[in-house]
């Protein structure tokens, strides 16, 4: 099984880089073989198409060649040179004996010249596509008049978009927004990662420059987990795992066996139970999770209602606490247990709707045949209903998993300005025992201003996510896993 594994994720790598091979050796082909005119395009764009009298197609490679041109000099020259170094030239004020007022002299701002800069990196690569592709093009454009084949007009190019070629129109827009607001901010933080980008280097008034991988040196520990963001980064991590494991794991088990109760012919007024819990779905999450934050802080009425009864008492008595109050959010241990306890709370209801529908599905044929060779009920649900759910469910338990190791609202309104770290090493690196590394991020970017380490943990996020994702749907997807349950 393993083996087979290996065998997929070899072909998908070894498929990858046959397909870019085989894009190169398509360019290479056009330029040996292609004729005067195919060869022209390497430097006018639209000259291929000209040939063969597409002189719409023609006119709009030239403009968009014209475009990269004009955008290369007037704009991506103003960035791209600087981009090694990040600026040199700091802000300052100087006496203008024109004007006889002080001004700003005329300085770089690193932030500027990195994202421009990388602006510039990403119409220049998506320039060179267009190129390479123009090529290959106009040497099949060439192919076809040789043969004596039928050459579209512009209008049967635009009439193809709209009919067989209609997947392309669609996936346009969605793949620039993939590339405008997901490529290009992962590749600025990325960048980020590598730099001096802190408090003490903020743009416009001071410069960053680049220190390659020491923040991933500093986070990784440096010479032992005695720095302090090697320690930090540790304890934040081991959290953020053992959080996203069982904020995932309780709430869909949670949900499934909530889901069979309320299904069950032996529950009364099932209806009502399942409004019941729908409406903790309906309350706004944040708002929810305030008013638990504000009955079970330190003052708060679950504390008050423990002391009236004693419970705190008993609790200092045998050493479990050391306070006037029971620590539920402002403890470590405490804190861990009562935040995926109140999680369990918040998302066991959501996960119930989604195995209610799920169940509802389930093949009856199957259930039945298991009941007449005698199964139990336990035995049906080991056997056919939890094997049904997770492979209906699979995809979504995954993302739920990631979702929770980014899940900030839980975390953060729970515990901002309840709980406090009285571990140095921790506060030295602005972390707590209860952060996730999202939250972390957070307060490293908003609160100090430490944007090169925030993006190192953001990196570090993306990695563990994506690891996960991959090898989850890999090992979900193998096999015909859906004929078994048709």
């Amino acid at each position: 099984m393993a083996a087979q594994e290996n065998n997929s994720a070899a072909a998908a790598v070894s498929g990858f880089f046959k397909a870019i091979g085989g894009f190169f050796n398509d360019f290479g082909t056009a330029v040996v073989k292609g004729d005067a005119f195919v060869k022209l395009s390497l430097i006018w764009m639209g000259a291929g198409y000209a040939k063969r009298k597409q002189y719409v197609k023609a006119a709009l490679m030239t403009l968009l060649e014209i475009a990269v041109i004009v955008f290369s000099v007037k704009f991506a020259m103003q960035y791209v040179p600087k981009f090694s170094t990040l600026g040199t030239v700091k802000m300052e004020k100087v006496f203008n004996m024109k004007t006889m007022k002080s001004e700003f002299n005329d300085y770089d701002n690193s932030f500027t010249i990195l994202l421009f800069s990388l602006f510039s990196f990403v119409v220049w690569f998506a320039a060179a596509v267009v190129w390479f592709k123009n090529v290959i093009n106009a040497y099949a454009l060439q192919k076809m008049e040789e043969t004596g084949k039928h050459i579209n007009t512009f209008k049967e190019d635009l009439r193809s978009l709209t009919e067989e070629k209609f997947h392309i129109t669609l996936l346009t827009l969605p793949v620039l927004g993939v590339v405008i607001f997901t490529l290009i901010p992962i590749l600025l933080l990325i960048f980020v990662a590598f730099t001096n980008y802190d408090q003490q280097h903020m743009p416009p008034t001071e410069l960053f420059s680049w220190v390659g991988f020491s923040n991933f040196i500093s986070l990784f520990g440096g010479g032992g987990l005695t720095s302090t963001f090697g320690y930090a980064f540790v304890r934040v991590l081991g959290w953020t795992l053992v959080w996203a494991f069982f904020a995932t794991f309780t709430t869909y088990i949670g949900g499934i066996l909530l889901s069979l109760l309320l299904n069950s012919k032996k529950t009364r007024l099932p209806k009502m139970w399942r409004t019941l819990f729908i409406v903790t779905i309906a309350v706004p999450q944040f708002v929810s999770l305030l008013l638990v934050r504000n009955f079970f802080s330190n003052g708060g009425i679950v504390n008050t209602i423990c002391n009236s009864i004693g419970l705190t008492g008993f609790l200092r008595s045998i050493g479990l606490v050391s306070t006037s109050y029971i620590p539920f959010l402002s403890a470590p241990g405490w804190a861990h247990v009562m935040i995926i306890l109140i999680n369990i709370w918040i998302g066991v209801p959501y996960q119930m709707l989604i195995a209610t529908g799920v169940l509802m599905n389930l093949p009856s044929d199957q259930l039945e045949s298991a009941r007449v060779d005698g199964a139990t009920n336990f035995q049906i649900f080991r056997k056919i209903t939890m094997p049904y759910l997770l492979f209906v469910t699979g995809p979504a338990l995954i993302t739920d998993f990631v979702k929770n190791i980014n899940n900030f609202n839980v975390i953060y309104l729970l515990t901002q300005d309840v709980y406090t770290t009285t571990n140095q090493a921790m506060a030295s690196s602005q972390a707590k025992e209860v952060d996730l590394l999202v939250t972390w991020l957070f307060r490293l970017t908003q609160d100090y201003y430490n944007y090169k380490m925030a993006s190192a943990i953001g990196i570090i996020v993306f990695i563990i996510c994506a690891v996960f994702t991959l090898v989850a749907f890999n090992r979900m997807i193998k096999g015909d896993k859906e004929g078994t349950y048709q």
